[in-house]
């Protein structure tokens, strides 16, 4: 019996079959990696927009009561696509001498909205009970922080809120 050596294959065929996979596997990384900057690009730049700070007049400092958190409705105008939406902002405004805060009426437990009860002269949570004395301290209840803080000042005798 005569041997005979064993076909090898050309040197040809392999090289061009792994460049047709190198060349497949790099428009399957191309692709994947548009999609991910597309969809990451989606979620995440609302987080990363800067928010253009707004200032609003809430109220004149003489009509402010000294000590006593007064309720304003600030109203908010943002542009929502062809339209205009409204939205409403309800905040405390508490006078100590000629200094004012302005306190968020949202409570920091679960998110409903607070109200003064002068007669206690405590901002009430009618949803489980949190209480919050004239400067939004936690008095009782479930809430695990104070009111949160809104920047204020002044345009004249005209105090702003920043939102």
């Amino acid at each position: 019996m005569l041997d005979q050596p064993a076909p090898v294959p050309a040197p040809s065929q392999g090289s061009r079959r792994s460049f047709l996979v190198r060349t497949i596997q790099g428009v399957h990384a191309t692709i994947g990696a548009t999609l991910a900057y597309i969809l990451g690009s989606a979620v995440l730049a609302p987080s990363m927009a800067r928010r253009e700070s707004l200032w609003l007049g809430a109220a004149n400092l003489s009509a402010l009561p000294d000590g006593e958190p007064q309720t304003v409705t600030l109203r908010v105008a943002r542009q929502d696509g062809a339209t205009e939406s409204v939205d409403r902002r309800v905040v405390f405004l508490v006078r100590s001498g000629e200094h004012v805060r302005a306190l968020d009426s949202t409570c920091t437990h679960l998110g409903c909205r607070t109200r003064y009860n002068p007669e206690t002269r405590l901002i009430e949570c009618p949803c489980h009970g949190g209480m919050y004395d004239a400067h939004g301290q936690v008095v009782s209840g479930p809430p695990p922080r104070g009111l949160a803080e809104l920047p204020t000042r002044f345009d004249g005798a005209r105090v702003e809120v920043q939102v």
